[in-house]
């Protein structure tokens, strides 16, 4: 009966973290229900080098946005530092930024650079980003400063 209460528990401390995370702005390529990752854990891209899918049992929320973890240490780690795992432009395409447009970040398509966590779209579309690498991040980043507050819908207009 104390295992079923702990699930319950954890179910109903889940779906009341997610509740509050749907305010989560367009900055932040996140769920509906405010997940973000795809519930992928962030940590684990710079510990276990590939993603690795978090628990619903182990999270947090960070600028609205909740983020799930594999283990306590990992929660721990980025809460005692998000910046240094949270992906880049909120966790859309990295090459999408550098073409000024937002979209889905695929968390099995990733490349750590200069200790920063970079999603793209595709297999097709991480390819193509490490063509050039850091001249797509330098366009990525230009772009974001004028993308970063519209929605994916604004920018395809």
């Amino acid at each position: 009966m104390n295992t079923l209460k702990s699930f319950i528990g954890g179910v109903a401390l889940s779906l009341t973290l997610a509740g509050s995370a749907l305010a989560a702005g367009v900055e932040l390529n996140a769920s509906s229900t405010g997940l973000a990752l795809q519930g992928y854990d962030p940590v684990a891209y710079f510990t276990d080098g590939h993603p690795v899918k978090g628990s619903y049992k182990i999270t947090t929320l960070h600028n609205e946005a909740l983020y799930r973890f594999a283990s306590e240490e990992h929660k721990a780690a980025f809460e005692a530092n998000p910046e240094a795992y949270l992906p880049a432009y909120g966790g859309y395409c990295a090459f999408g930024a550098a073409m000024g447009f937002k979209f889905d970040g695929d968390p099995d398509n990733w490349k750590i650079v200069d200790d920063k966590l970079y999603l793209n779209l595709s297999d097709e579309i991480q390819a193509k980003w490490e063509e050039d690498v850091p001249g797509f991040i330098v366009k990525a980043n230009a772009n974001w400063t004028d993308i970063a507050d519209k929605s994916p819908a604004e920018l395809q207009n």
